[in-house]
């Protein structure tokens, strides 16, 4: 008798704090239901619904039929879905070197004693809150062949600049510029953020064993960085992969983009998708570009993540 009188309260206990934790577990589900249900709603759904239509072919009408693996196979076989992709591809490999000019410019801005600090914060990073609509008109009139003002200054020193947007061998690295300096401020400020977190200690002993700034960047700056490198590479290569705006207002779509001799070398696979489900109604076609874009994001984000053993040092 007396064992189970005392079982009882030990009982009524256990079944309390169960009673809590499954209150305190459907609070948390309250709480993160809004986010959650955003979330299906505006991204989950959608990419389940453009697998879907990456089998189907659609009418000029509206209506679409399942043909399976057809969209695919097309896809494979089609040189401009090719082109399109090494062209997405270089811009960002290329991109990537925007990562290691801003990691610069945060230890040139970090520097004790400097002056100006904020002012120079707001100039670089007054493009990223720039329209991108607003940036690709700037840039289409600074590389205009004709009137353009990088030509006029190009000038003044004898050289003739090229129709940078408009020649094949110059029109990619021209976007590349564009897109480093609409995002370099960014990056500059998760870096500079990132410097301020490394303790002032590390410094200090560093000084006091003989080591030069330089070294002390190397040894301390450099490794204590690299899980903030690591960030700025995976929103780096996303955001690239899925550039659209800059090539879309600095060539224009439809036939007057194609009568561009760059256009080739400037086509990304979402302009591409663009052009296919907006200007040629061929949805399902389309849903099976981005579809590849997205399994082609998600092998990078993998291998990044792979690779991020080797290099980025967590504390």
């Amino acid at each position: 008798m007396s064992t189970t009188a005392e079982t009882r309260p030990a009982r009524a206990a256990h079944a309390a704090k169960r009673r809590g934790i499954r209150t305190e577990a459907l609070w948390g589900y309250a709480f993160i239901a809004p986010t959650g249900l955003g979330l299906a709603i505006f991204y989950l759904w959608p990419v389940i619904q453009t697998a879907y239509f990456s089998f189907t072919e659609w009418g000029a009408f509206g209506g679409h039929t399942w043909t399976g693996l057809e969209n695919y196979a097309r896809l494979i076989t089609d040189p401009e879905v090719g082109q399109a992709m090494l062209n997405t591809l270089l811009y960002t490999a290329l991109g990537l070197i925007g990562i290691p000019l801003a990691i610069v410019f945060a230890a040139l801005l970090n520097r004790q004693g400097l002056g100006g600090v904020s002012l120079y914060r707001t100039a670089f990073f007054l493009p990223v809150v720039t329209m991108p609509v607003a940036v690709a008109m700037l840039w289409r009139w600074l590389y205009n062949g004709d009137y353009g003002l990088v030509n006029q200054v190009l000038s003044v020193v004898g050289i003739d600049g090229p129709n940078w947007i408009a020649d094949p061998a110059t029109a990619m690295y021209a976007l590349v510029v564009v897109g480093i300096w609409s995002s370099v401020g960014y990056n500059l400020i998760i870096f500079l953020a990132g410097m301020q977190a490394i303790p002032k200690e590390l410094y200090e002993a560093a000084s006091i064993d003989g080591a030069s700034r330089v070294r002390q960047f190397f040894k301390i700056t450099l490794p204590m960085l690299s899980p903030t490198a690591f960030f700025i590479s995976i929103v780096s290569v996303i955001g690239s992969l899925q550039l659209f705006d800059l090539v879309f207002v600095m060539t224009g779509s439809g036939q007057s983009a194609r009568a561009n001799p760059a256009y080739s070398r400037l086509q990304t696979v979402v302009q591409l998708f663009y052009e296919r489900a907006f200007v040629t109604d061929d949805r399902g076609y389309a849903a099976a570009i981005v579809m590849a874009l997205l399994v082609l994001i998600a092998l990078l984000t993998m291998a990044q993540f792979r690779l991020q053993r080797k290099w980025v040092h967590y504390v």
